[in-house]
């Protein structure tokens, strides 16, 4: 989540006073003192917002706005005056400051603008990446949504393993797209243009899969839910798999299937021939960042479809998705998205619990997520996160976590 705020002010102890209060306020201040020491942070890699005097020596705070719109006209800039009066805020919003504030403010009308702009910003560079992806020929980033980390990490997977030729086998939990993982995997595989045959267990028989490795001609075979192969079916496939038909074979599972192996259910040499390359899919709540991003794609597809003008969706409609659990995943999102964009959600979506205690469970969430990537560590889960260790740890206590808890 982005935090970062360039407060730019000539004066150093209001410079250090407003740095104070965006600190507490769990922000991360970068402090500046004149316009060339201030432009040196602004780049078009620069994610956070700024926060900036009109009134300085040398070039002012409205030179700086000009400078910033010059390198991303989407950057928020919010002025500040000591001399406040409607012709300097109506001539400030005017060249598109994001917003104005007569100093001195109180910190809680100074930390409501920021972040205010710092939501703004963040759905900016949100709608920046999909765009990114959607225009891009890979379908990893052009299929997988999700801005997090853990997304990135699921892309750069898939790829890894589709330009190889092995069996994969893909696991997730209920609802987590494994069907569209394999075909993604299909897609960026060498055999691409060969067909890509899907299969559903359940109804697998020992004649049908060996229409479909001929059907295949050198594709990719997916078998959903392989789990629920018969006896059989698992003795057929394994040969043919062994024999010379050169499909490959992408089976997906939600179950635990070296366990299904091990109790006699499922055949053993079949199980490592198909684990020859494992794919997990990670659950929302490994990445609760994703799910807005999930919402509005799913809505705006949604609506297309149906031909409806997309409804606006707010940021406390986004705030009250990600505080729920999501035990179905991105098909629970999808649901919940096609019922949006019909206009059926307006009691369900009501929360059951205040704003407040939303935002704590997403951040609990986030926390944990750090944790468990860093191995426990709570330095790096803390800087993964970017904020003070210190802040870091009156979290942890705040919502009872022990770092050594996620040591592995």
């Amino acid at each position: 989540m982005i935090r970062t705020v360039l407060l730019v002010d000539d004066d150093r102890a209001v410079r250090q006073a407003l740095g104070q209060t965006l600190e507490l306020a769990d922000l991360q201040p970068i402090l500046a003192g004149s316009y060339i020491e201030a432009k040196d942070h602004i780049s078009d890699k620069f994610q956070g917002v700024i926060v900036s005097d009109v009134s300085m020596p040398g070039k002012d705070g409205f030179a700086l706005l000009d400078y910033a719109q010059k390198i991303d006209a989407e950057l928020p800039v919010i002025l500040l005056s000591g001399q406040g009066d409607i012709p300097m805020a109506v001539r400030s919003v005017g060249k598109g400051a994001f917003d104005f504030l007569e100093k001195p403010c109180a910190p809680s009308d100074l930390i409501a603008v920021v972040e205010k702009a710092l939501r703004s910003r963040a759905l900016v560079l949100e709608n920046r990446l999909l765009r990114k992806q959607l225009q891009s020929s890979d379908a990893a980033a052009r299929m997988i949504y999700g801005t997090s980390a853990v997304s990135e990490d699921l892309r750069n997977r898939v790829r890894v393993v589709a330009r190889t030729s092995a069996e994969v086998l893909i696991t997730g939990e209920p609802g987590s797209s494994i069907p569209k993982i394999a075909e993604i995997i299909h897609m960026l595989s060498a055999t691409a243009a060969r067909p890509f045959q899907r299969l559903a267990a359940g109804s697998v028989t020992p004649a049908s899969l060996a229409q479909a490795f001929e059907t295949a001609e050198g594709g990719s075979i997916f078998i959903n839910e392989v789990g629920g192969l018969s006896p059989s079916s698992q003795f057929a496939l394994l040969d043919l798999m062994e024999g010379d038909h050169p499909a490959r074979v992408l089976a997906g599972t939600c179950q635990d299937l070296a366990a299904e192996a091990q109790a006699g259910r499922f055949l053993h040499d079949l199980f490592y021939k198909l684990d020859a390359m494992r794919l997990r899919i990670p659950p929302l709540r490994e990445r609760p960042e994703d799910i807005g991003v999930l919402f509005r794609t799913y809505v705006a597809q949604a609506c297309e479809q149906a031909a409806l003008p997309e409804p606006v969706i707010s940021e406390a409609t986004i705030a009250r998705l990600m505080a729920r659990d999501w035990p179905g995943n991105a098909r629970s999102v999808m649901n919940e998205a096609m019922r949006f964009a019909m206009g059926l959600t307006e009691d369900e979506t009501e929360p059951s619990t205040g704003l407040a205690e939303q935002l704590a469970r997403v951040e609990r969430s986030l926390l944990e997520e750090a944790l468990r990537r860093a191995g426990g560590n709570a330095t790096l889960a803390a800087q993964a996160l970017q904020v003070p260790r210190k802040t870091f740890y009156d979290k942890l206590t705040r919502h009872g976590l022990r770092p050594e808890l996620f040591r592995s």
